[in-house]
């Protein structure tokens, strides 16, 4: 997914009692961006199709015969699997590609802004195209007495899913110039976050590994935590873990842009 890339450069200067404002500066220029490409609304447009698809056609809302939202979540992770890569690919390549990551200390602006920015503002757009979801909200509590607060944790999971997925978008997008390269790096990473704690790979895994290392492969797993959410369930542990995901991929994304500026 293209759309403009924005000119503020970065440095690996220590933050500045602005760097809140820089930071939200950055954010609200990239979203503007977003909206500024009429990508950005095929975007939204895909995904709502694909997540209507999934849900009444894949999943089988209306032969379930309940009232809730399960057939709707329980796709997220793969339908994350391409398009979150596709919103991420371009945050830093796109700026690697048309040189705007070498102009360095020519604005206040150290990396860590830039990087968090850049990122909030891709939470922001994946966001607002998961709230635009709301009419099977408004669907399923027409058709019975759906568990709303099981529905509210599902959205606060798939929220958290998007964000992680992303942050690992970020970081391979930081590694190349070429955003088909980045998209396929973060399909691979994302997938390895959902494969993980698969039964099937995990008893392959049990045949020749010790199982300290099955189980330390299996905590990896996006899975189990988003699982929680779709259950209804909010656990301190699995907000803990995206937000781990999500910090290490863009301290990960800071590193890389730093060894860029060095070499």
């Amino acid at each position: 997914m293209t759309t403009h890339a924005t000119t503020l450069p970065v440095s690996a200067a220590a933050p500045h009692p602005g760097s809140l404002g820089n930071v939200l500066a950055i954010a609200k220029r990239e979203l503007s961006g977003y909206f500024a490409s009429p990508v950005a609304y095929i975007f939204i447009v895909i995904f709502l199709l694909l997540a209507g698809f999934f849900t009444f056609n894949v999943g089988g809302f209306f032969r379930r015969g309940e009232a809730s939202l399960e057939s709707f979540f329980v796709w997220h992770p793969w339908l994350y699997l391409f398009l979150v890569p596709a919103v991420g690919m371009r945050l830093w390549s796109e700026e690697r590609r048309l040189g705007t990551i070498e102009l360095l200390l020519t604005m206040p602006v150290t990396s860590w802004q830039a990087i968090v920015g850049k990122f909030l503002a891709s939470w922001l757009f994946l966001a607002i195209a998961l709230a635009l979801t709301f009419p099977l909200v408004f669907t399923v509590g027409y058709l019975g007495s759906p568990d709303y607060g099981a529905i509210f944790c599902g959205y606060v999971g798939s929220f958290m899913l998007a964000g992680a997925y992303l942050a690992v978008s970020c970081m391979t997008s930081a590694l190349t110039r070429n955003q088909v390269v980045s998209f396929i790096l973060s399909v691979v990473f994302c997938l390895f976050l959902i494969l993980a704690g698969w039964p099937p790979v995990t008893d392959m895994l049990v045949q020749w590994a010790k199982p300290w290392l099955v189980d330390f492969v299996a905590a990896f797993s996006v899975m189990p935590h988003f699982d929680s959410f779709r259950r209804g369930v909010v656990d301190s542990r699995d907000v803990i873990f995206f937000l781990s995901v999500i910090t290490f991929s863009l301290f990960t994304t800071g590193v890389i842009i730093r060894s860029h500026r060095a070499g």
